[in-house]
């Protein structure tokens, strides 16, 4: 029967997920702040990776221990989700356990939920280890790991923990209250079962205990879904479309800019007729810079990588620039686009502050209008990367973190030929010379002459 508990939990749960769609359309707008990008080739070869690296875990099994607290929590988040659905029914119909004429099956399944939710609690306590004890060096260093980053993966794991003991408190008091009444309750608890007299015999304390917990649970749950879009763990959503969408090419292999082709396809072919130029609604050409000097120059995917962002650390851990000492850290690339989208866009992280404004740190100001380039991340940062795709290779959401540099890379020297000393010499050799090198091409061969001339002796 419904009654006043039934519309106020309606009303709270409105308020979740209107406040989450709310969002969820401003992180749509932002990403939408990229360049178009046609991304629908080979569906089935993109479904194949998802299945194996967003559902599969695949990359994660890299690292042995943290793969598999991960998959704990992982199954665990997607599995118990279907009792969710059932807290959903039962807070909005006034049921309970409605569920429950699913039979065997249903005693299945809430015997899979009590060992993961177990799990989940003993893989999130070695997590709250691993950072703050041990603290993992990927987890605890670097400049853009700073006190909100910090603190935001232990705000989740605590949540996570809260969420399971209310989840406990509800079947014990539950199962406690239905022995006390001569009853049998739908499904089978093996944890709570163990603990099924932990909170005494008084129907009335059972009953608020597990009103409580049952509140706790589904209250936490939409107050943690509102906080995921300011939260790295966002990932668990983002994770899918981000991998469906990843590079299938070979990742050696760079992207070229459109204009300058079709120029260098009208020099060697005089035939060639170079598409119409890109105008915007109202007829004026579109002006097209070459790279990338703040975030509306990157593509869609670009930002969408960095609104999936783990802040795991891998890609920075396996840099060789950054563990030469180098300035470059591939996660800090990332989270600066995130932010820079953030401060130009729409902010819609109700929870996490503007990433560099929590850090305290100056940005270089050299133009009128701050970017993403040099207003968060400098040249310094770029030159350091050797394109190795270790970064690329690392990340267990198959985030490409080097087009994200190559573009900011391409815009310094195409734009501001601002290249490092050493490329630009190249760059006039090969314009000269034809070469890299500092000699004519007629010189080219002199070496061979060297090599195989008669000995004088």
């Amino acid at each position: 029967m419904i009654g006043i508990s039934n519309i106020i939990f309606l009303i709270v749960a409105a308020i979740g997920i209107g406040l989450f769609v709310w969002q969820i359309r401003k992180i749509r707008k932002n990403v939408l702040m990229g360049r178009d990008l046609v991304l629908e080739d080979n569906p089935s070869e993109r479904i194949n990776k998802t299945l194996l690296v967003a559902f599969g875990q695949q990359k994660m099994f890299k690292r042995m221990l943290p793969a598999i607290l991960h998959l704990f929590v992982y199954v665990g988040f997607l599995v118990i989700n279907i009792e969710v659905l059932e807290i959903l029914i039962d807070g909005i119909f006034g049921t309970h356990r409605v569920l429950g004429f699913m039979g065997p099956v249903y005693d299945g399944l809430m015997a899979v939920n009590e060992i993961l939710a177990a799990l989940v609690i003993i893989a999130c306590v070695m997590f709250l280890w691993r950072r703050n004890v041990t603290r993992v060096p990927r987890l605890a260093t670097g400049v853009e790991m700073r006190a909100w980053p910090r603190m935001d993966a232990n705000v989740i794991l605590i949540t996570e923990i809260v969420l399971m003991f209310a989840l406990f408190a509800f079947n014990i008091a539950d199962l406690k209250l239905a022995e006390l009444n001569g009853q049998e309750l739908a499904g089978a608890f093996p944890v709570s079962q163990l603990f099924v007299n932990a909170f005494g015999s008084d129907a009335g304390t059972l009953a608020t205990i597990a009103s409580v917990g049952w509140w706790i649970h589904i209250i936490g749950i939409l107050a943690f879904m509102n906080y995921l879009p300011s939260s790295k763990h966002f990932h668990i959503i983002m994770a899918f479309p981000n991998v469906y969408y990843s590079k299938l090419v070979p990742k050696g292999k760079f992207t070229t800019n459109p204009a300058i082709t079709h120029e260098i396809k009208a020099m060697l072919d005089p035939s060639y007729q170079p598409p119409a130029p890109e105008v915007d609604a109202e007829g004026n050409p579109v002006m097209q810079r070459f790279g990338a000097k703040d975030v509306e120059d990157l593509t869609w995917k670009q930002l969408m990588d960095a609104y999936t962002c783990t802040e795991c650390g891998r890609c920075t851990s396996v840099c060789p620039a950054n563990i030469t000492g180098k300035l470059l850290s591939p996660r800090k690339i990332v989270m600066d686009t995130r932010d820079r989208m953030e401060e130009k866009g729409e902010h819609p992280a109700i929870f996490r502050p503007n990433h560099y404004k929590e850090m305290g740190v100056e940005r270089v100001e050299t133009t009128e209008e701050k970017t993403l380039l040099r207003g968060y991340i400098t040249p310094e940062e770029l030159w350091a990367c050797t394109t190795c795709n270790a970064c690329v290779e690392s990340c267990p959401v198959n985030i490409d973190q080097l087009s994200t540099i190559m573009d900011l890379r391409r815009y310094l020297v195409l734009e501001e030929s601002a290249a490092p000393a050493s490329l630009n010499a190249m760059f006039t050799n090969i314009e000269n010379n034809g070469a890299p090198w500092a000699f004519p091409a007629s010189d080219r061969f002199n070496w061979a002459d060297e090599l195989y001339l008669p000995s004088k002796n």
